[in-house]
């Protein structure tokens, strides 16, 4: 099992205190100058990717220190548990195995003394022959038409990652194939979709693990009336729902042909599921074959994380470069910016990946941290972040690490918007950097013929401090693999950081408070009438105000 360490209990952890008042107070540009070596192990190529990590605050010093830590906390027993199926979320009493799922060679994974790679390749057998069907137009609706739209009902890990990978991969989307995602329970988005599609050829796939999450069941009955008022008969329901569920008995009392189910199993964590059955939209968004070739990424990304030395082990390293800011330097946020439209749902991606891992208080051993855990996470596509917050990152008063993501080749033929785009990629890294000495203010506006005492007026505004910390990632091409080997690369980050934090990252009891609170204040709604004795002032006002306006 995993060892169950304070890290600030460490000789390490306080080696990196002694280290950091050394390195911390050290400007940006000044490491660069001191160290002409910085290009060489601070960046790294892997398969199509360029990670350049340089410009961080970071020497071989604070690596090797990286790596006395990553010792000292036995993190190498941690990723072998997860690998061989160990019970690593312990308090649910599972596995973690969405590598599994990825394993396209099929190399025996154990559970409780089960190889569960036989269900993962049955599984995706299945998600085969049904995409092959519908692209070659053989599902077909109960008025004889064929099958051309999917709308996916999921919530949290079951929308975001499908919605965001197909999003990403829409140049790869099959001619004559749409694909919708709803998720809120506000009953406006179904809506909205519902007007945009033909029940006679749509298909919906209700994706919930236990399929009883509210959201998804509430968007799911009402998808199924408004197809029945066109349908009429019930047995047309399994020509348009499929599920994706481990709880057959639901899926059946829903009215699906339990023929229509695609499963998935307890060790598939919802914001790690995408690569499971939960994946079915995206595979018949791009087809079969580019969704295999997301696993592929992600696969290769799961060789590199298992088997790379630690120097040059890039999740890894983000990891640790992460806890250093996070605890070190107090940083409280994480920003990610992607440098390409079609990964404009990435950060809101990994905003759940991250956040609901990690954004714990209670350590393995049962007892509260007394260090900072997750950061918050967040972010825009560039260019349009520059118009937006960039200022409070080059010169606001807090210290915001940035992640800078862009692809070399678009996935269109406009170059020159291409080239205007990674210029301001490559641009702002640097600018974060360097900042923008007064001498250099001065010179620009005396240039343009500026008087002394404009300059002198305006000169504390234009001048910028730099030292701001940036990794940047450059793909050649946004494909279906290498968004796959992105995905993996953040989501054995995250791993890596729960453990350095001592903390289960596979729960999610947090979400749990709202769900059941939820379930009361409805009660007290369909009543009409709150119950103070049950709440508090303020929430019993707020019951009762709904009340009167939803009579009024």
């Amino acid at each position: 099992m995993i060892p169950k360490v304070n890290p600030t209990k460490t000789n390490s952890w306080k080696k990196l205190i002694d280290h950091f008042d050394e390195i911390g107070q050290t400007h940006l540009v000044e490491l660069f100058k001191n160290d002409q070596s910085r290009g060489e192990y601070l960046t790294f190529e892997f398969e199509e990717f360029f990670f350049d990590l340089s410009k961080n605050h970071l020497s071989k010093e604070t690596i090797s220190l990286f790596k006395d830590l990553y010792n000292d906390l036995e993190l190498e027993k941690g990723k072998r548990a997860m690998k061989t199926g160990e019970p690593i979320n312990e308090t649910e009493k599972r596995a973690v195995l969405h590598t599994a799922l990825r394993n396209l060679s099929g190399d025996p994974i154990l559970v409780q003394g089960k190889d569960v790679m036989p269900d993962v390749l049955r599984a995706l057998d299945k998600i085969k022959s049904f995409t092959k069907r519908l692209h070659n137009r053989e599902l077909i609706g109960y008025s004889g038409k064929p099958i051309n739209t999917i709308v996916n009902i999921g919530i949290g890990g079951s929308d975001l990652g499908p919605y965001m990978v197909c999003s990403a991969l829409k140049p790869h989307w099959i001619t004559g194939f749409q694909t919708h995602f709803v998720s809120n329970v506000d009953a406006s988005q179904l809506l909205q979709i519902l007007e945009q599609v033909n029940p006679e050829t749509t298909l919906f796939i209700i994706a919930s693990k236990t399929f009883t999450t509210q959201e998804t069941m509430t968007n799911a009955s009402t998808a199924r009336d408004w197809f029945l008022e066109y349908a009429k008969d019930p047995d047309y329901i399994k020509n348009h729902f499929v599920a994706v569920s481990t709880n057959s008995d639901k899926v059946s009392e829903f009215g699906i042909d339990p023929n229509n189910m695609f499963e998935f199993w307890d060790w598939v964590g919802g914001r790690y599921s995408l690569w499971s059955s939960i994946g079915l939209s995206i595979a018949c968004s791009v087809g079969y074959q580019k969704f295999e070739e997301l696993l592929k990424g992600a696969e290769a990304m799961d060789h590199h994380f298992f088997n790379a030395p630690f120097e040059e082990n890039i999740p890894t390293l983000l990891a640790f470069i992460g806890v250093w800011y996070n605890n070190f330097f107090g940083c409280e946020t994480h920003a990610v910016l992607p440098y390409d439209h079609l990964l404009s749902h990435f950060s809101s991606y990994l905003q759940q990946a991250d956040m609901e891992s990690n954004g714990k208080h209670t350590d393995r051993n049962r007892e509260s941290v007394k260090y900072q855990t997750g950061p918050i996470v967040w972010g825009e596509p560039g260019t349009n972040g520059q118009h937006a917050f960039y200022q409070l990152i080059h010169k606001g008063t807090k210290l915001i690490p940035c992640d800078f993501i862009a692809a070399g080749k678009p996935a269109h033929d406009k170059q020159d918007h291409h080239d205007k785009l990674i210029a301001n990629f490559i641009a702002q890294p640097e600018a974060l950097m360097w900042g923008k000495k007064e001498t250099q203010v001065v010179d620009e506006l005396r240039a343009d013929n500026v008087s002394d005492e404009d300059i002198n007026s305006v000169l504390p505004y234009k001048t910028f401090a730099g030292n701001k910390p940036t990794n940047t990632i450059l793909m050649k091409e946004l494909s279906p693999k290498n968004l796959g080997t992105l995905i993996a690369l953040y989501e054995h980050k995250i791993f890596i950081q729960g453990l350095i934090w001592n903390i289960y990252s596979f729960d999610q009891w947090g979400v749990e408070l709202g769900k059941q609170l939820a379930g009361t204040v409805l009660k007290e709604i369909k009543e009409g009438k709150a119950q103070k004795n049950k709440h508090d002032a303020s929430t019993a006002n707020l019951i009762n105000k709904y009340l009167s306006f939803t009579k009024g």
